[in-house]
């Protein structure tokens, strides 16, 4: 995005200007780029999403197995399977989300049904003396789709920007105007149209060298955000038990990214002006990606108590392009669209898994994952004479992400032949460097299971909440009151699984 919905991992001045504000204020008059930081995170912070099963238990899997969502945490979970089966799990997850800014509160809320998963094992199992024979007790392979993230969500933020030292986002073409002077003149047609943002305000008469809006006697500022879309990874999976030891597997993950975002962000004079009345900026951006991954793991069986495992995710190689549409109008004056369409690469961190189950007999586990993921050495990659952009670009990812742990932990209690009891918890740190906001996720989650034959039934419900602070725009010069949004979501999903074991 390229004004606004700047999520913010430091103090307003310090770390987060991104990267157009540096393109603007360096009077550069190259492509515009949307690919941030944030962006980065964005297609990098994975959770999975995957059956009731393995949510009842807060996804805890890495050394379960026999459930598919495990092909996308542990792939060696698929050498638990002892019959072919068949899945589907919808869900359906309705988001909550806070805000506060400059002194007022505001809520929004937004349900959406979608897929976590969908999927089919074939397994080959030996019995009787071929059993005895044969050191593979079982082969599989899996083919399907897991949800690894969600970005459906709305939310709102508005207050009263007023007095001296106040700032708006109309700045940004002011800044523009006057470090591209040749784009953009009150008295000609502006040349280099078509690189210039600062043509927009010209267009609608916000800003020539200076903008219009009066925001030291007083303004009101409002966004209101829309955000669709996810990543859905299908995989292809393929392991097996080795002497009732070991098990084995490996996910060939081809993930893809569909994301939305429409955006309103208007001001409006406090006390009423000659030549104001109000301003608004609107964005609609579109991304989609496609990507590549592997997945290997392992999982020992100590004894019939105890098990161990541990898994490696290579970074996912996406192939992105965004289309992003920008309007602006000032009272009523709509300047013509500003629209672009660019081609680029992302490259995901590394993710590491280790995992422990503690088994009570056949009445149940407890169980526990710790995932680590490098988010800051995602990485971009742009085409063509773009390598100062795609260079910082990729320090701002290292400069504001961390190395950060996951961890999961879950139980299962077997209450009767038929019925299956859960409880899971997951925390999962923030991936900021220097964070203002409680960034730390936390999920709280239990389940009920039924099987009745060949025949499995699972429901589970997940809460999840954690905080982030947004500043709708960056201006590059100081003693300027730039407000933080602060947004506090809630998100709370229930799964439901119909399966068959064949």
């Amino acid at each position: 995005m390229y004004f606004v919905k700047l999520v913010i991992n430091s103090t307003p001045m310090n770390n987060t200007k991104f990267l157009l504000a540096t393109i603007l204020l360096a009077g550069c008059s190259a492509t515009i780029f949307a690919q941030d930081q944030a962006e980065a995170l964005r297609y990098s912070y994975l959770s999975p999403m995957g059956t009731a099963r393995s949510v009842g238990f807060g996804n805890a899997l890495g050394s379960i197995g026999g459930d598919f969502t495990s092909l996308s945490v542990n792939p060696a979970g698929i050498g638990q399977y002892r019959l072919s089966e068949v899945e589907i799990t919808p869900s359906i997850r309705m988001n909550s989300v806070d805000a506060s800014y400059i002194g007022t509160t505001s809520s929004d809320n937004n349900t959406r049904f979608n897929f976590n998963s969908a999927g089919i094992v074939f397994t080959s199992a030996p019995h009787g003396k071929r059993y005895d024979r044969s050191n593979w007790k079982a082969v599989s392979f899996g083919f399907g789709v897991n949800r690894l993230a969600d970005f459906n969500r709305d939310y709102t933020y508005n207050g009263n920007m007023s007095g001296a030292g106040g700032s708006s986002l109309s700045e940004i073409y002011e800044v523009d105007a006057n470090n591209n002077p040749n784009n953009v003149n009150d008295a000609t047609t502006p040349a280099g149209a078509a690189n210039s943002i600062g043509l927009l305000a010209y267009d609608s008469a916000l800003s020539y060298y200076r903008s219009i809006v009066p925001y030291n006697t007083g303004i009101n500022q409002k966004a209101i955000i829309s955000e669709r879309g996810g990543i859905n990874e299908v995989v292809l999976s393929l392991g097996g038990n080795y002497q009732e030891k070991l098990l084995l597997g490996a996910t060939l993950g081809l993930p893809v990214i569909n994301y939305s975002m429409n955006e309103l962000f208007s001001e409006n004079p406090l006390t009423a002006t000659t030549n104001f009345t109000n301003f608004t900026y609107s964005e609609q951006l579109s991304t989609h990606g496609t990507g590549v991954n592997l997945k290997l793991g392992f999982i020992y069986k100590v004894n019939d108590y105890f098990r161990f495992g541990a898994a490696v995710h290579t970074p996912t190689y996406y192939k992105m392009h965004d289309d992003d549409q920008i309007t602006i109008s000032n009272s009523g004056s709509v300047a013509q669209p500003y629209s672009t369409s660019y081609d680029y690469s992302l490259t995901t961190p590394w993710r590491t898994v280790v995992s422990a189950t503690g088994f009570l007999g056949k009445n149940g586990f407890v169980t526990a994952d710790w995932e680590m993921v490098g988010y800051g050495s995602a990485k971009y990659r742009f085409d063509g004479n773009n390598k100062d952009a795609e260079s910082y670009a990729n320090q701002q990812i290292d400069s504001s992400y961390k190395t950060a742990s996951i961890v999961r932990l879950g139980a299962e209690v077997r209450l009767s032949k038929i019925i299956y009891v859960r409880a899971g918890y997951g925390y999962y740190m923030s991936p900021y460097k220097n964070s203002v906001a409680d960034a730390n996720r936390q999920d709280i989650s239990g389940g009920v299971g039924f099987r009745m034959g060949k025949t499995f039934v699972d429901f589970a419900y997940i809460h999840t909440t954690y905080s982030e602070n947004e500043a709708p725009y960056v201006l590059g010069y100081n003693n300027v009151i730039i407000p933080n949004a602060t947004l506090a979501n809630k998100l709370n999903t229930a799964v439901l699984t119909f399966g068959i074991k064949m």
